[in-house]
C-alpha cells in the first residue's frame, strides 16, 4: 500500500486502543471515530494522546447519525477497522432498538460510506461467535469442572449453522451478513471475523462484558461476581495482541481473505471454564473472588471453542499467547493502572458467600 491510513470505528474502546497502538507503532496514520459513550474510553483517549503526538487523529462522532463524517473519512483511508458496537447480550435484551441501531444500522452506514467513496477502502468487521446462538445442535458432555464437546469435535468451524438467538446475536449477525454481501454485490474488499472472548490491557470489564478482566478487577477491588449457570461453561480466550496480529494478517492477505468469514479465538489450547478461572485466581494468584450462582442466561453457550484452521491456512496466523501468560500481562496492566481505575471500581466491603 502506498498510503497507510486506517479508520478505526470504536477506536477508543478496549480492542480499538490496542489496535491503534499497534498500527501507529508500525508507521500507519490512524483516525479514531468514537462517540465516547462507553466507560473508560476517555482513559484510552488520554493514553493515545499522551503517547502518540503524530499520525493520530481523533474524531468524535456516531456511526448511527454522522453519515456525512463517515463519508468524508472513508475517502481518506485505505482500511476501515469496524469495531464500534453495542457489545453485551444483556444490554441488547433490555434495549433491543438501540442495539439494532448501533450494530446493524451503524454497520450499514459504514458500508454505505465505503461503497460510495472513490477510494473503496477495505473493511475488517469484528463480528462475534454469538452468531452461532446457543449451539443447541452440538452434543455436550458435562464433567466435574467443565463442559466438553461430545464425540470427535474439537472446535466450532464456519460450517456451523448461524442461529442468532438474542437481539445482540441478531444485530451482529445481520451486520455480519451485510458485510459479506457487500463484498459480493459491490466488489468491495471485506472480511468478517467472528471473534471469541478477547482479553488484555485496557479492558475495563463489567459484569455483562469482558468477563476475564471483570473477574480480575472484582478480585482486586473486592467486588462480588455473579455466575450465571453452574460455572462449567467453557470459552476459548484470545489475548488482544494476537487479535491485532490477526487484523494485520487480514491486511497483508486481503486479496485472499476478502469476502470470507472466519472464526477467530484462542482455540483448543487456550480454554478455561469459569470454575477453572476462579480457582486460578483464588488459589494460584492469591486473588480471592467473592461469587454467587444464578440461573443460566438464555442462549448462553455451554461451550465455545473456535476452530481457527480456516484463517490459519489462509494467512499463517496463530494464537501465540498462552492463557497464563496473557492473564499475567493483564494483571500487570491492572496494577500499573490502579490510580486511574480506582475511581471506576470503588472498593466496598463484601462478605464471602
Amino acid at each position: 500500500m502506498s498510503s497507510k491510513k486506517m479508520l478505526i470505528t470504536g477506536g477508543a474502546g478496549f480492542i480499538g486502543v490496542n489496535s491503534a497502538k499497534h498500527f501507529l507503532n508500525n508507521g500507519w496514520e490512524v483516525v479514531i471515530f468514537d462517540n465516547f459513550s462507553r466507560q473508560g474510553t476517555d482513559i484510552n483517549r488520554k493514553f493515545l494522546e499522551d503517547n502518540y503526538k503524530e499520525r493520530l487523529q481523533i474524531v468524535v462522532g456516531d456511526i448511527r447519525t454522522d453519515q456525512e463524517e463517515l463519508n468524508k473519512l472513508c475517502e481518506e483511508c485505505d482500511i476501515v477497522l469496524h469495531l464500534a458496537a453495542q457489545v453485551a447480550v444483556t444490554t441488547s435484551v433490555v434495549d433491543p432498538r438501540e442495539d439494532f441501531e448501533i450494530n446493524a444500522l451503524g454497520t450499514f452506514n459504514v458500508l454505505e460510506a465505503v461503497r460510495q467513496s472513490s477510494k473503496k477502502p477495505a473493511i475488517i468487521y469484528a463480528s462475534t461467535n454469538k452468531v452461532y446462538g446457543g449451539l443447541e445442535d452440538v452434543e455436550v458432555a458435562e464433567g466435574d469442572i467443565r463442559y466438553t464437546f461430545a464425540g470427535d469435535m474439537t472446535g466450532v468451524s464456519e460450517a456451523q449453522l448461524l442461529d442468532f438467538h438474542s437481539p445482540y446475536g441478531c444485530s451482529k449477525g445481520s451486520a455480519d451478513q451485510y458485510v459479506r454481501d457487500y463484498s459480493r454485490l459491490y466488489d468491495l474488499k471485506t472480511v468478517v471475523l467472528r471473534q471469541s472472548c478477547i482479553y488484555g490491557p485496557h479492558q475495563m470489564g463489567v459484569e455483562d462484558q469482558g468477563w476475564v478482566a471483570w473477574f480480575m478487577i472484582a478480585a482486586l477491588y473486592n467486588k462480588p461476581v455473579q455466575i450465571y449457570g453452574n460455572g462449567k461453561q467453557v470459552r476459548d480466550v484470545l489475548y488482544v495482541d494476537d487479535l491485532v496480529n490477526c487484523y494485520d494478517a487480514c491486511i497483508k492477505n486481503m486479496d485472499k481473505v476478502s469476502g470470507e468469514a472466519y472464526n477467530i479465538g484462542g482455540g483448543k489450547s487456550n480454554t478455561m471454564s469459569l470454575l477453572e478461572f476462579m480457582d486460578l485466581l483464588n488459589n494460584e494468584m492469591q486473588m480471592p473472588l467473592h461469587y454467587t450462582f444464578s440461573e443460566v442466561r438464555p442462549g448462553d453457550q455451554p461451550i465455545f471453542i473456535s476452530d481457527n484452521s480456516k484463517f490459519m491456512e489462509a494467512t499463517g496466523w496463530n494464537a501465540n499467547t498462552g492463557v497464563r501468560e496473557g492473564i499475567v500481562r493483564l494483571l500487570e496492566w491492572l496494577q500499573e493502572s490502579k490510580d486511574i481505575l480506582s475511581p471506576m471500581y470503588e472498593v466496598k466491603e463484601v462478605k464471602a458467600s
